[in-house]
């Protein structure tokens, strides 16, 4: 019996999940192998810092989504990756062989990137651990006034320093949220319209941009590059994306940042019987964003490609979309959002962005509900 292994609880493999509880693969075993029980919805994640949401609301069950597809679930990580032999060595030190791999397991944040954000700073991912650090935080901002960072200059950035603003803004000891860049302006590559609207925002709402780049986090500052530091009771990280450490050695062909090279396929260029999308990947010949968005659109072809590779079939392309619909939420429930060129913003989008974010959500959490 063929042994198709899922490696991560991604946007595209809750998907395959769900086609696979809908329609079981003959004559195949299927593993799914995460270091979660469940999947923390990102694109929930400000909304749940800024208290729209409760955690309950955001979650997607991979146990129990696992379970109604008939998919074996293991709770590890991977640490090794031999990709010709197709051995996946696991944290608690078992060997997994089979037949096809499946990658989506999000990119990483590497802990010691800034000197002293191991020890003194939160990060966003992986996202259940930034979540249970939260309640903490609440505590602290109950007891007295904070002075919070939020190292980047993304999306994730800017909407969590607008979250963090809207919940501790309204509290009685209030709180100082600082924005810090790296030097870009805030979501640089953006329309210049999405831009300006995010600017005005951020200053409407009271949040400092510093465009100039963390240098290290200390117990009560960040240092910034022109040597100033910066009163800091907690700091939050949400920079770039890094590739899991295991992908090197893995015999993968990656990009000159260590993400998994594909093709259209959504299969590994050098390797035919390893799939790999989602934040893990890179498009050898279209590259794009790293974006849970593109994720979730590759989320049906991956699952019809893994069949048909599984039976010797001819695999389809997948074929990204030329633009996405982004939408940005702005702490209060409003939001920007923007297609192509243009944008708009108000509490409207917010609304828009809630419904599909919610049915989402929705859409996994009643194909792991047992059918009465």
């Amino acid at each position: 019996m063929k042994h198709l292994l899922l490696l991560g609880g991604g946007h595209a493999h809750v998907h395959v999940l769900q086609q696979l509880a809908q329609q079981p693969l003959a004559g195949a075993q299927v593993t799914l192998v995460t270091p979660f029980e469940r999947q923390m919805y990102s694109g929930m994640v400000p909304g749940l810092v800024a208290g729209h949401y409760q955690a309950a609301d955001c979650v997607i069950p991979l146990r129990a989504l696992a379970q109604a597809a008939g998919v074996r679930f293991v709770q590890a990580g991977a640490v090794r990756l031999d990709a010709s032999a197709r051995l996946l060595e696991l944290s608690d030190g078992t060997v997994l062989g089979c037949e096809l791999l499946s990658l989506d397991t999000g990119a990483v944040m590497h802990r010691d990137h800034l000197p002293g954000a191991r020890e003194h700073a939160m990060f966003v991912r992986p996202i259940e651990d930034f979540v249970q650090q939260l309640d903490a935080l609440w505590s602290r901002a109950a007891q007295r006034r904070l002075a919070l960072v939020v190292v980047g200059a993304g999306a994730a950035g800017v909407e969590l320093a607008l979250a963090l603003q809207h919940r501790l803004g309204r509290a009685a000891a209030g709180v100082q949220i600082s924005l810090v860049t790296g030097g870009p302006a805030p979501l640089a590559g953006y329309p210049a319209a999405v831009m300006a609207r995010v600017q005005r925002t951020l200053v409407a709402h009271g949040v400092t941009v510093l465009r100039q780049a963390a240098m290290a986090v200390e117990a009560t500052a960040v240092v910034l590059a022109d040597g100033h530091r910066l009163a800091c009771d907690a700091a939050v990280l949400a920079t770039g994306a890094q590739a899991p450490d295991w992908l090197r050695g893995s015999g993968l062909a990656l990009d000159a940042q260590g993400f998994v090279l594909t093709r259209s396929s959504l299969q590994s260029t050098s390797h035919a019987t390893v799939f790999a999308v989602g934040d893990v990947a890179t498009r050898q010949e279209s590259p794009h964003a790293k974006s849970g968005v593109y994720a979730v659109r590759a989320g049906p072809a991956l699952a019809l490609n893994l069949r048909r590779a599984l039976v010797g079939e001819v695999l389809q392309p997948h074929h990204p979309p030329a633009r996405t619909l982004n939408l940005v939420s702005c702490g209060e429930r409003s939001a920007i959002a923007a297609w192509g060129d243009w944008s708009a913003q108000g509490r409207w989008v917010w609304w828009v962005k809630d419904w599909i974010d919610r049915r989402f959500v929705a859409r996994y959490t009643t194909a792991a509900t047992p059918a009465a």
